[in-house]
């Protein structure tokens, strides 16, 4: 099978039947396993960190909500570049080298957690290389976009972005089983003692690194045999960079972060948060919940949004993103777990369904080849909310007790967020109504 494919016409209905729909078909269903290993990596620590000071280790809150939070940041930056990089080193190309780039977070947070010796700023070192999986989401979803003719981007853009999104949730299911089992015997390494309320009881809190090696490697020999670079995509940076000159590549990373941002910041910090408010209740029982819901429902954005039109999804979602999210903060002052519960899962479900209706806006706004980074950039600015909702989550409960502040503050971003979705593409007269 030939890596580059020299021509690519999706938008021809012939060739799609015939050739594309087939080609688009193999690279997204491999693309789709990388982002979620990808997706695992990056938040591995939201599911490590939360249980780092019962085997012996001594942080502080701040210290874990900054290690939840650092690999969001280093991410976030990463996106910036990898936004750029599917049309210069070719997307299959590219899908390997990042891949494989998870193994050193991966095998370095194996080792480390292990020694509870291990100083604050070493762990924040390879929290911060967990970001290498948060880089991938950018080139990922940039390499699809070129696959896909304009009338179905929405719905692979969604399955390629929901089904990675799982990986979140992936994570924080699988974490607190894996860490009970001696997977690896002698290869794997001792066993630590985990002290909580309830008792004590013997883990192996290595294997939540350690469990993606493998399927890591699988991964990138799948990307090398299955995947393929396009020609019709080969750009450099400077024909990519005229896009920071358009004014809707901002409003669009505006909007992306309102609903990416929240998702990724909320999955991030959503164990640690349950923990410090609710200390009765075990945070991995239910935190997974809240990334699997909004996971599983971007797809279906993306599909509303083909069918519906992006804006005017994106504009009622964001109505109810404002209301759950005053919810949350009722509930957390009513001290009602089940209620605060609720409103975090409908808060997961209205992120992932804009998710899926924003990004089919872009396509909309934009010619292919200024899409394809767009796509990649608003990711990047987006994936700050990893960083940023963690830090703002640890600074309000250092500030005042509670989270109440740092909540407040989202609400209000909501609210911008529904009048630039409804004045710039939503309402009778919008300048590209989408």
């Amino acid at each position: 099978m030939q890596s580059l494919i020299k021509k690519w016409e999706p938008e021809d209905k012939t060739f799609w039947t015939q050739t594309g729909k087939k080609v688009a078909t193999r690279n997204l269903w491999i693309s789709i396993p990388a982002l979620l290993l990808a997706f695992c990596v990056w938040m591995v620590w939201s599911a490590v960190a939360v249980n780092l000071n019962s085997i012996g280790f001594n942080f502080t809150d701040n210290q874990l909500f900054t290690l939840a939070a650092l690999p969001g940041l280093v991410g976030a930056t990463l996106r910036v570049f990898y936004s750029f990089m599917v049309p210069i080193f070719g997307g299959r190309n590219w899908t390997i080298i990042t891949t494989a780039s998870l193994l050193i977070p991966a095998i370095g947070i194996g080792l480390a957690v292990q020694d509870p010796s291990t100083s604050f700023m070493e762990m924040a070192i390879l929290s911060a290389l967990c970001g290498f999986g948060g880089g991938n989401f950018a080139s990922s979803m940039a390499n699809i976009s070129f696959f896909y003719p304009k009338e179905v981007k929405g719905a692979a853009l969604g399955l390629n972005a929901g089904l990675g999104n799982l990986g979140v949730s992936v994570v924080q299911f699988l974490v607190p089983v894996v860490i009970g089992l001696s997977m690896f015997g002698v290869f794997g390494g001792a066993s630590q003692t985990m002290v909580t309320d309830s008792g004590t009881r013997e883990v192996w809190m290595q294997n939540a690194a350690y469990v993606w090696v493998i399927p890591i490697l699988i991964t990138c020999i799948a990307a090398f045999f299955g995947m393929n670079n396009l020609a019709s995509a080969q750009a450099s940076f400077k024909e990519q960079a005229v896009v920071f000159k358009r004014k809707h590549t901002w409003i669009m990373s505006w909007l992306y972060t309102m609903c990416f941002g929240s998702f990724i910041g909320y999955s991030a910090a959503f164990p640690l948060l349950i923990k410090t408010q609710f200390p009765e209740v075990n945070p991995l029982q239910f935190a997974f919940l809240g990334p699997l819901v909004g996971a599983l429902i971007r797809p279906v954005g993306g599909w509303l949004a083909d069918k519906l039109g992006g804006a005017r999804v994106t504009f009622w979602d964001v109505i109810v993103m404002i209301i759950a999210t005053g919810g949350v903060v009722y509930f957390l002052n009513a001290d009602n777990f089940w209620g605060f519960f609720i409103m975090f899962m409908i808060l997961f479900i209205t992120t992932g369904v804009a998710n899926g209706s924003t990004f089919r806006m872009i396509p909309v706004i934009f010619e292919p080849k200024e899409a394809a980074p767009v796509l990649g950039f608003t990711s990047a600015i987006a994936a700050y909310g990893a960083f940023f909702i963690p830090k703002a989550f640890g600074t309000s409960i250092d500030a005042t007790g509670t989270p109440n502040a740092a909540l407040y503050a989202f609400i209000a971003y909501y609210v911008i967020s529904l009048f630039v979705t409804w004045y710039w593409y939503s309402r009778k007269n919008a300048e590209i109504k989408c």
